[in-house]
């Protein structure tokens, strides 16, 4: 018996030690995997428009361009459940991995090529780009959740979070130095494809080191398709959260109007260098980043739906500042602004969704549902900039506004302040107060930068909450 006993404490002892192992090496090969993906992290989104204007893309285009991946995309994050059931996970994300790179080569190939209908091959190899992203999204958030012991959570994804911010505004600073460099020897699609290049292969890199990561489920079913569909139904009744998404996805499908011009505006009209280009979204995340947390504490402390109303309140005035000055420094103010509200925005409304859904509810249903509206209302949106873009001459002619106006995308500009007014206007008075529930503090929040951009705010990847270490007097949800 006592041989028997000791026998299984061995055994004990070296799983134990075999998962101190495995787990070690796996969370090193994620940190080395977020700087590997940062060349991406960086060109997605922040390049993708100044490319499609180099490859003379029409209004239209750009709208689509802003549009399609983004509804793409939310429809594979929905797919990805349904393959989740079919294939393990860890072989769905290096493969998707491995097809982004493929992605972005075809972009740098692209590059060089420029055959005839280019802009309508890189509005495809774009929605591919984004669609991979939505599908691998779901089931990296399960397997890091799943690895990561929840006492290194928020230590762990906020160092990672840390290592992808730096090394993708870095990429985004010597991508718009070896943009300027190439442009000004009349080279810029060489500088792009070079870029594109780096992309991918910081993508394939990070696919290998996906690869040589654990996985100690093999492979997880998950919940069918039709229970999805019920939990999204059960969800959308909710009213409180059909308001809070609804004020979301259509301010979202307001900034869509205008997003894609701003780099137009840039770039062939004020005629800036891409440097110049990438300070001024430097300048927009930056300032993102540096607030987040001031806003958290404001946000506990005055509760979300203030911070939401202020930052609505304000955001609709940011494409206003525009139409007074084109002047360098005045552009780099505008965009710190930006950000300024925009990180408020952000970090509010995550917040906010997590104090309204039920106790013990999939938050992974709600995050799905109000995404999934977002994409909608974004692609409407950004169809709406791209029809007022090409009529925008025309339409300033015939109301007198081109006297007054010294670009005829201020027309867009406009257009999308008036919607983001209204927007503000008719959700906020909706907007309730939730039941303050006792959160982390903001570090203690389980998530990743997916994506960052200069216009339209960071995006997080939410994987699960953590509870606090110190015990909490007031009662409460953790």
């Amino acid at each position: 018996m006592q041989a028997k006993n000791q026998s299984s404490i061995a055994e004990l002892t070296n799983r134990r030690s075999a998962r101190h192992t495995w787990l070690r090496s796996t969370l090193r090969y994620s940190q080395q995997e977020a700087l590997a993906s940062s060349a991406m992290t960086a060109t997605s989104d922040n390049f993708f428009n100044a490319f499609a204007i180099f490859i003379q893309a029409s209004m239209s285009q750009l709208g689509l361009l802003t549009g399609l991946p983004q509804l793409f995309g939310a429809v594979m994050q929905f797919m990805s459940v349904g393959l989740g059931s079919y294939f393990c996970r860890k072989n769905i994300i290096v493969i998707g991995a491995t097809l982004q790179g493929f992605g972005l080569l075809s972009m740098s190939i692209l590059g060089l090529l420029r055959p005839d209908g280019a802009v309508w091959i890189f509005i495809a190899l774009a929605m591919l780009h984004h669609g991979l992203l939505n599908l691998i999204q779901p089931h990296w958030r399960a397997w890091m959740g799943n690895i990561v012991p929840p006492r290194r959570r928020g230590k762990f994804f906020a160092s990672r979070s840390r290592i992808t911010m730096l090394a993708s505004l870095c990429v985004f600073l010597l991508g718009g130095a070896l943009l300027t460099l190439t442009d000004y020897y009349k080279l810029a699609w060489l500088g792009f494809s070079l870029l594109f290049l780096i992309a991918a292969s910081g993508r394939f890199s990070s696919a290998w080191l996906l690869w040589k990561m654990h996985d100690p489920q093999v492979h997880t079913p998950q919940k069918v398709i039709s229970e999805t569909w019920q939990k999204l139904r059960i969800a959308w009744q909710d009213p409180v959260f059909k308001q809070y998404s609804l004020l979301v996805a259509s301010m979202q499908s307001m900034v869509a109007i205008s997003a894609p011009f701003f780099a137009v505006y840039m770039l062939n009209e004020l005629q800036f260098t891409y440097l110049e280009f990438v300070l001024s979204g430097v300048a927009s995340i930056a300032t993102q980043f540096i607030t987040l947390k001031f806003w958290g504490v404001f946000s506990d402390k005055f509760g979300n739906r203030l911070v939401m109303v202020i930052t609505c309140g304000m955001i609709p005035f940011v494409p206003l500042l525009w139409l007074f000055s084109g002047d360098f420094t005045y552009i780099l103010i505008i965009q710190a602004i930006s950000g300024l509200w925009w990180s408020g925005f952000t970090l509010s409304t995550a917040n906010y969704l997590y104090d309204i859904r039920p106790h013990q509810a999939d938050f992974a249903t709600y995050a799905a549902m109000q995404a999934g509206l977002s994409a909608a209302l974004v692609f409407i949106g950004s169809i709406v900039g791209g029809f007022i873009a090409s009529y925008a001459g025309a339409f300033s002619q015939l109301t007198g506004l081109d006297s007054l106006l010294s670009s005829t995308l201020f027309v867009v500009f406009l257009a999308s302040s008036i919607g983001r007014f209204a927007v503000f206007a008719y959700y906020i008075p909706r907007l309730k107060e939730p039941h303050i529930r006792q959160r982390p503090k903001m570090l203690d929040l389980v998530l990743r930068v997916s994506r960052f951009n200069a216009i339209s705010g960071v995006n997080f990847d939410w994987l699960t909450v953590v509870k606090k270490t110190k015990k909490i007097k007031n009662k409460g949800e953790p």
